[in-house]
């Protein structure tokens, strides 16, 4: 019923309309038909048409782009609840990782570039999950422009001054 509100609304109307004209035996067409031959002498009846026509389409047109507008919306939510998901999922992992980088400085014997290497990972992966979160125009090409790589001075700094291949990431 409720996707055919207008409809119903429509229907009622008409209805009125009808028993309107029954009971007070009124010829609505024909009353109708009078008016159009009286703006005859005005020359005003070559617009209805013309006009009729522009109402019917600008009424499609509003239709089409409320409908556009509200599938935009479910997928702004979509977006903003997947985000959300991901955002609590990798938050998670990275809390869990904490101590497996606990239990690396605890060891003497762990490489600290390593470490080093763990951190940077980190806050690279905190950065993509942050810019994906902020990304309003909903799209293929924005959102792998929020996730693109972006060269990380610092970390290229890092890799020219270790000699460990497995730091690299320039």
């Amino acid at each position: 019923m409720k996707n055919y509100k207008l409809t119903l609304i429509g229907l009622a109307i008409s209805v009125v309309v009808l028993l309107i004209a029954i009971f007070f035996e009124v010829d609505l067409f024909e009353k109708l038909s009078y008016f159009l031959q009286s703006l005859e002498k005005y020359e005003v009846d070559e617009f209805i048409i013309p006009i009729a026509i522009v109402v019917a389409f600008t009424l499609f047109d509003l239709i089409r782009r409320q409908r556009s507008q509200k599938i935009e919306l479910e997928k702004i939510k979509v977006y903003q609840a997947m985000m959300s998901s991901t955002h609590h999922i990798l938050n998670n992992f990275l809390n869990k990782m904490q101590l497996f980088k606990m239990e690396a400085e605890d060891n003497p014997g762990f490489n600290p570039d390593i470490l080093t290497f763990y951190d940077q990972i980190t806050e690279d992966a905190s950065m993509k999950i942050d810019a994906l979160g902020s990304v309003t125009n909903i799209n293929e090409s924005s959102i792998h422009a929020a996730v693109t790589p972006q060269p990380n001075t610092r970390a290229c700094a890092q890799q020219d001054a270790s000699a460990d291949a497995r730091t690299s990431r320039c």
